[in-house]
Order: structure tokens, then C-alpha cells, then sequence
């Protein structure tokens, strides 16, 4: 209750600037500036360039300086990066303040992980990191209507809505960054708000924790996390995932204003934003039932697979649904699909990796992903510039996510991961154990 909300609202606010675009673009920006939705997706996509080249060094510097000031930097860097987005005026001014924006938030969401992990027991880390990843979706349940709402600001300060909506979204950034310094903590043992027993005991913990991975793990450092086997796999299988995550959230709002051609219909902004909206909130759901489950049984290698089976079978469906609502229908399966994954997902690198190579490993990790947001937002506007329609993207989106799958059953049968322990046998509520305040 402390710092999940607090780092989740961190996250809200991190994920609505990043995709400001994908709003911004159908309604004005790309007229505007004359963008060809190629240009629309490399300017979506070359933010991870930026955010690719200090992604490691950020989260190394985030481990040396302490969370607190790091990510406090952070937030407040690319919020005032964010704004200047109000006054853009040129293709290549998008281009650079987009990558800009990259090199402002690397190291934001490894760096929050990383820190969540140092303040949770791996029994627990399921669920917390449930409830922190569920910022990603409701961004787009509840952004997406504002984004319309700020949108439709036409002519507030003298400028279009487009621009209205980046100066709406980006102060929030530098104020909850200037929140953070004062408010999170870097450790339990400098948390005002718990006893000294409380600190003593989660501290002990987390140390008792950290020293048997250790134990386990001695070979794996920041040097060799870049030369193993393990992290470079689950970079991979992360890349499916934030292929299929990013190609929705930057093409979905140019999906849905295309209905109007194909099917018909006619929106305004701010239903468009509401449309925008609905595969998320179910996303969100499943993200929480399916986390939950998981903190149970333990993390197993289906609670990961078995959702990048379903969205890497369901987004080329969407293709052929016939209408608006079956067509948000098959795109909801597939964002329920990505978000239940992804909490999951994180709670395999802290099995093998601590401190300094858990950083590193992380922020790699990362760093491969956010390739894939690059790739996804150049790539599906380029196909669709190159063939006139959605098809052939769509279809690359879910090889990617059927890749992810199959990498992930490959790793889990080799061995190299394991299968999670369920928080009740290592916690078994009502059964008189009182080690824990």
C-alpha cells in the first residue's frame, strides 16, 4: 500500500507519455506534419532507439545512486521532454524529440522492477508485480478517454487539440517526479513508516534471500550476464510480447478510425478514445485472475506460454472479423493474452540473478524488448504502406507471439528456469506462523 500504488501511478503516467503519439497521430498530428504512416511509425518506434543506447547504464547508475533519486530524475527529465512535444512543428523535430524522450525515461521500468524486487520476497513478487503492471492497462482504459477529452480542447492556449493533449499529459511527470524524491524509500531499513522489528525482519529476509541466489548463481555477474544463455532466451521471449504489446497500442487508434472508411461508422474523438479503451479493462482483469493463480500454484512455464499461444493465434483473427465490434472483440482477446503474461514473465530473472547482474540482466532484458518497439511501430507502417492493409502486419505480430511461446516451453524443458514454489507452502496462512509481522 505504500509503494505499489505510488510506482504504479509512476508507471500510469510513464506508459501514456510513451504512446501520446499513437493519440495523437489519427487525430491531427499526421495531417499537420504530413506524415505517411510509415513516418508515423518510425517516429512511434525510433523512441526506443533512445531509450535502447542508456537502458543498461541507466539502471546500473539507478543501482549505485539508489531508486528514490534515479527514478525521480527520470520521471522529471522526460516530462519536461514530453512537453516540448506542444510546440513540434517539422517531421524531424517529431524524429528527434521522440528519441529524446527514449534516452529521458531508459531505465524507468526495468529500474521500477528492480526496486520492487528489493523490497519483496520472490514468494510474493507474483502478485506485487501483478498489482504494479497494472498501471499498463487501465493507462489505456482511462487515457485513452482523456486523451479524447484533451483532444477536443481545439483552440485552448491557441493551439490544436493534438497539442493540447501532450501539454495535459506531460506536467503530471515533473510533479510526481518531484513527489518521488521525498516519498520512496531505497530500502526497508530506511522506511519511516515501518518498526524497527518490521525492518529487522523483512530486511534479514530479503538478505537471507539474496545470499542462498547467490550461492546458486555464483558464476553469473554483470560481465557474464551478457554472455548467458538464460537471459539472452528471455530476451527473446520478451520480444514477442512487447511486439504484439506496442503494435497495438500505436496502431490501435489508426485501426479503429479506419472503421469509418471500411465499415461506415462515425465517431467523434472522444468515442474513438472510448473504443480505444475497451480491450484494455478486460486485459486488466485477466492480467489480476491470472497473477493471482499464479502467486498460488507458483509461476508455472504455462501461466507464461500458454497466453502467447492465444494472442499469437487470435490478432490475425481480428482481421477477418467482419465488423467493429468483432474486431475490438479478437483485439481484446489478444491484449487479455499479453497482459497476463507479462507479470509472470518478470518473476523468472530474479530466480537466477541478484544485485549488480540483476540490474544489468534486467535492464537487458529490456533493452531487447524495447527492440521490439522500434520494430513494431516501423514495421507494421511500413507493411501497411508497402501492401495497402493490416494483413501481413497483423500476421508478423503473432509469428512473433508464437515464437515467444515456443521459446518459452524450450527453456522451461531444458531446465535452465524452474517452476515457482506456491506462496502457501512457503507461507501457509492460519497454521499459527507469526515470523512475519
Amino acid at each position: 500500500m505504500r509503494l505499489v500504488p505510488f510506482v504504479a501511478l509512476m508507471f500510469f503516467i510513464n506508459y501514456l507519455d510513451r504512446t501520446a503519439i499513437s493519440f495523437a497521430g489519427p487525430n491531427g498530428m499526421n495531417a499537420d506534419l504530413g506524415l505517411s504512416a510509415a513516418q508515423f511509425g518510425f517516429a512511434s518506434g525510433v523512441f526506443f532507439i533512445g531509450y535502447i543506447l542508456l537502458e543498461i547504464p541507466s539502471n546500473l547508475a539507478l543501482h549505485k545512486f539508489g531508486a528514490r533519486r534515479w527514478l525521480a530524475r527520470i520521471m522529471v527529465s522526460w516530462g519536461i521532454v514530453s512537453l516540448l512535444f506542444t510546440w513540434v512543428s517539422s517531421v524531424e523535430q517529431l524524429y528527434t524529440l521522440r528519441f529524446i524522450l527514449g534516452v529521458a525515461e531508459a531505465g524507468f521500468f526495468p529500474g521500477a522492477i528492480l526496486f520492487l524486487s528489493l523490497w519483496v520476497p520472490s514468494r510474493h513478487r507474483s502478485k506485487i508485480l501483478a498489482l504494479f503492471y497494472l498501471a499498463q492497462p487501465l493507462t489505456t482504459v482511462i487515457g485513452a478517454p482523456l486523451a479524447g477529452l484533451l483532444i477536443q480542447q481545439h483552440g485552448l492556449f491557441g493551439l490544436e487539440g493534438w497539442r493540447v493533449m501532450y501539454l495535459g499529459v506531460s506536467i503530471p511527470a515533473i510533479i510526481v517526479g518531484i513527489i518521488a524524491w521525498f516519498y520512496l524509500a531505497d530500502s526497508p531499513a530506511k522506511a519511516k513508516w515501518l518498526s524497527p522489528d518490521e525492518k529487522t525482519w523483512l530486511t534479514h529476509a530479503l538478505e537471507k534471500e539474496k545470499k542462498e541466489t547467490s550461492a546458486s548463481n555464483q558464476h553469473v555477474s554483470v560481465r557474464t550476464v551478457f554472455s548467458n544463455g538464460k537471459v539472452w532466451m528471455l530476451s527473446a521471449i520478451y520480444f514477442g510480447f512487447i511486439y504484439g504489446l506496442y503494435a497495438l497500442a500505436f496502431f490501435l487508434p489508426t485501426i479503429i478510425a479506419g472503421f469509418e472508411g471500411q465499415y461506415g461508422t462515425k465517431f467523434d474523438v472522444f468515442q474513438k478514445g472510448l473504443i480505444t479503451a475497451i480491450p484494455y479493462l478486460p486485459a486488466a482483469l485477466a492480467l489480476y485472475f491470472w497473477s493471482k493463480d499464479a502467486t498460488k500454484r507458483g509461476v508455472k512455464t504455462w501461466h507464461i506460454a500458454l497466453p502467447a499461444l492465444v494472442g499469437g493465434l487470435s490478432i490475425p483473427l481480428a482481421l477477418f472479423a467482419g465488423s467493429p465490434a468483432a474486431t475490438i472483440a479478437v483485439i481484446t482477446v489478444t491484449a487479455m493474452a499479453i497482459f497476463a503474461a507479462l507479470p509472470n514473465f518478470w518473476t523468472v530473472p530474479t530466480q537466477f540473478l541478484t544485485g549488480a547482474a540483476a540490474a544489468a540482466g534486467i535492464a537487458l532484458i529490456n533493452t531487447v524488448g524495447n527492440l521490439a518497439g522500434f520494430s513494431a511501430g516501423y514495421v507494421t507502417g511500413w507493411l501497411k504502406d508497402w501492401t495497402g492493409g493490416y494483413t501481413v502486419p497483423m500476421f508478423v505480430v503473432g509469428g512473433f507471439m508464437l515464437l515467444s511461446a515456443i521459446l518459452m516451453v524450450i527453456l522451461s524443458r531444458s531446465g535452465k528456469v524452474s517452476e515457482g514454489v506456491p506462496a502457501e507452502a512457503l507461507d501457509p496462512a492460519g497454521a499459527g506462523h507469526h515470523s512475519e509481522p
